[in-house]
């Protein structure tokens, strides 16, 4: 048996074939068109039919995208690829290809992708987070990804920031999900970014703040306040489900001394005052989503 993964983005498309064992046996990435649902939907197919054409037996199909599967109406909900909200993307692409197809939020799929063949292989459970240009997570226990019947599990992104304190915390505007203090305008990287920039009148990406600690002490203080704020947010996660690992991926990830310091602020929060959860960078890369997305199927 073969597993398809497309990973969908905002700009692009990652297609990818693998193995039962994970090895990958094909690959390409595509433009996404978001501008019209119809073409965006032949577009897809086109993609998966020009895979499916790459191999003679039969594969699963797996889909990751921004965004779920509403439980009342089955169509996509909080999507920004607009043009898919409100329409039955499962649906029209079971009815045009024939196949079943398995369909998951990205976050959802790179945390499984991580949990079977990277960071938290081998590990009973795992939370993978994404701190990225924007915040996302996934829940993985026993190699199965843990679903409700909202369809939101893993959400951490859009919970309040935990111990919020407007003077020290410098709330930003609210999230465009309509809450106000959403873990995301705090911990992913345009959120990081704004707010120093707002607060220094300056215009640096959060890349350049995080070179830049080392010499300014503006840029030092905002970062171990960002490590405070993130485990204050992780300390939720944990006191609510305890992973065996969590698993850091996205923009924000990429610095390494966040693997140093952030453990130790953690036991602040977590009940009983003691953290020993290991917290680990993601190995699979920007394509994590895609091997994730293949193996949906098994989850």
């Amino acid at each position: 048996m073969q597993y398809l993964g497309l990973d969908i983005g905002g700009t692009k498309i990652s297609a990818a074939l693998f193995q039962d064992d994970g090895e990958q046996l094909y690959y390409q990435r595509y433009e996404t068109i978001k501008d019209d649902y119809d073409a965006f939907l032949r577009h897809v197919i086109d993609i998966i039919e020009t895979a499916i054409s790459q191999v003679a037996e039969d594969i699963n199909i797996g889909i990751g995208l921004p965004g779920a599967i509403c439980p009342k109406t089955d169509n996509i909900k909080n999507s920004n690829i607009l043009v898919i909200n409100g329409q039955p993307l499962k649906q029209d692409l079971e009815q045009r290809l024939g196949k079943t197809i398995f369909l998951a939020n990205d976050a959802d799929c790179f945390a499984l992708s991580e949990a079977l063949f990277g960071a938290a292989k081998g590990y009973p459970s795992a939370f993978g987070a994404i701190i990225g240009t924007g915040c996302g997570g996934g829940v993985v226990s026993n190699k199965q990804l843990v679903k409700g019947p909202n369809n939101i599990a893993g959400e951490w992104g859009h919970n309040q920031l935990a111990h919020l304190n407007t003077d020290c915390d410098f709330a930003p505007k609210p999230c465009y999900c309509e809450s106000t203090a959403c873990n995301e305008l705090f911990l992913s990287g345009t959120g990081f970014a704004a707010r120093y920039n707002a607060q220094h009148g300056t215009d640096l990406t959060s890349q350049q703040i995080m070179a830049a600690r080392n010499k300014s002490e503006s840029a030092k203080t905002h970062y171990n306040h960002y490590i405070d704020q993130l485990a204050r947010a992780l300390s939720q996660v944990i006191n609510v489900f305890d992973p065996y690992a969590i698993v850091l991926g996205g923009g924000m990830s990429n610095e390494a001394g966040i693997y140093d310091d952030l453990p130790p602020v953690l036991s602040k929060y977590v009940f009983g005052g003691n953290c020993t959860t290991p917290i680990l960078k993601a190995q699979l890369g920007d394509d994590s989503g895609v091997k994730g997305a293949a193996f949906l199927c098994v989850s």
